[in-house]
């Protein structure tokens, strides 16, 4: 077969197309209609505030969009676009954040550290998700999962008065829904996008029980859990500031994040994991048992479900409310698909959905005049755009959602 070299209409070039397109038309109307002394103060923790001039800005940021876009295009240089286009899609955020804060003042830093605080509950969803889907069972039960152990959470915080037990009651329950989907799917084999839609009807109808008949008395307790400053590495410039100054939920997701990533590729746990969820019939023929791991991998997934629930009631805003999750478990699914079921990549993909919200609270702050039914959307609009565009071609583990039949 003779390869004529021809490249079709591809992600990459569409990405970079929508970015020199961004760039040309953002340096063209910030020459021709910005006001030369409009300026936007930006905040950089401790290194105070860098005042720019919002004009000459977006054109350099416009021209750089430019250069990020260009290599999509040329075969020779396509390979070599992935690097480009990240760096100038950020540029573009930034852009945007410039032009919002003219004639304001914006903390920068504050922006990229509340991205990450509201990452977490995205990023566990991600992880509960990837635990699942590694040993192909479908989880779609996360939003369910998390909406019931922030309820149940702040129901035993309420009883017992310890908030620690409060967030060990949420990751239990987070495990006993898991448990629920896990012999649903796996022992009765029902359809397990119908096992997880019905945890999820469930949750909103326990939690919001749970709310009218035993927490409306106590509706708003405000005790959340502390902020915890790692020592000396909190005082490093931006860094501390960014990594080392959150409450233990966020350090929690960040080692979860990272033990998932090593347990899944470099241990005999996580090849066996991924050996069931690509072929369950050779694991079972080498002597894994595909029942159990399935089972566990499942279970394990609620927990980190859960832990999640517990950021929202517990570390957050210490209360509860009916459907208070907001559909960051679909969320997360979403950005599960981003990172192609890589723990990492959905991270990255949970940093984008949450970074939209973050933006979002921050604006509204400075005094942005930008309906708020427009922030509101943004999450989901960010989502739709993301799994209908660019996210490509992605590969699920290849026996997931399929029930199995011990030969």
């Amino acid at each position: 077969m003779v390869r004529t070299g021809r490249r079709g209409l591809t992600r990459t070039t569409v990405l970079g197309a929508i970015l020199v397109l961004f760039g040309i038309s953002l340096s063209v109307v910030a020459l021709a209609w910005i006001d030369p002394a409009a300026s936007a103060a930006l905040g950089v923790a401790t290194l105070g505030r860098v005042n720019l001039s919002v004009r000459t800005s977006l054109a350099i940021i416009g021209f750089l969009c430019c250069l990020g876009g260009a290599p999509a295009f040329p075969p020779k240089l396509h390979r070599f676009a992935r690097f480009t286009l990240v760096p100038a899609a950020l540029l573009a955020v930034l852009a945007m954040l410039i032009a919002a804060a003219s004639g304001r003042s914006l903390d920068l830093v504050g922006v990229m550290k509340a991205s990450l605080r509201m990452s977490t509950p995205i990023a566990l969803g991600v992880l509960a998700g990837i635990w699942c889907e590694r040993s192909a069972v479908i989880n779609i039960a996360i939003e369910g999962m998390m909406l019931s152990s922030a309820a149940f959470g702040f129901g035993f915080f309420l009883w017992s008065g310890n908030i620690w037990l409060g967030v060990l009651a949420a990751i239990l329950t987070g495990g006993v829904m898991a448990l629920l989907h896990a012999v649903l799917s796996i022992t009765f084999k029902t359809d397990q996008i119908i096992s997880g839609t019905a945890i999820n009807i469930l949750a909103v109808g326990a939690s919001g029980f749970l709310r009218r008949a035993y927490l409306v008395k106590a509706y708003f307790v405000g005790e959340t859990l502390p902020i915890v400053r790692i020592p000396f590495l909190s005082k490093i410039p931006v860094i501390g500031t960014l990594f080392f100054e959150h409450q233990p939920i966020v350090y929690c997701m960040i080692i979860l994040l990272i033990a998932t990533h090593i347990i899944l590729f470099y241990t005999r746990w996580g090849l066996r994991t991924r050996a069931v969820g690509e072929h369950p019939l050779a694991a079972d023929t080498v002597g894994i048992n595909v029942i159990r791991t399935r089972y566990i991998n499942v279970i394990i997934g609620g927990l980190i479900a859960g832990l999640a629930g517990a950021w929202f009631s517990l570390e957050t805003v210490g209360s509860f409310e009916d459907l208070m999750t907001r559909g960051k478990g679909f969320i997360a699914l979403a950005a599960m698909i981003f990172g192609n079921w890589n723990p990492f990549g959905g991270f990255l993909g949970s940093l984008l959905f949450a970074s939209a919200d973050a933006i979002q609270i921050k604006l509204e702050i400075i005094g942005v005049t930008i309906p708020p039914q427009f922030f509101d959307m943004t999450p989901y609009i960010v989502t739709m755009i993301v799994l209908a565009g660019l996210i490509g071609r992605t590969t699920p583990p290849a026996a997931d959602g399929k029930p199995y039949e011990k030969q």
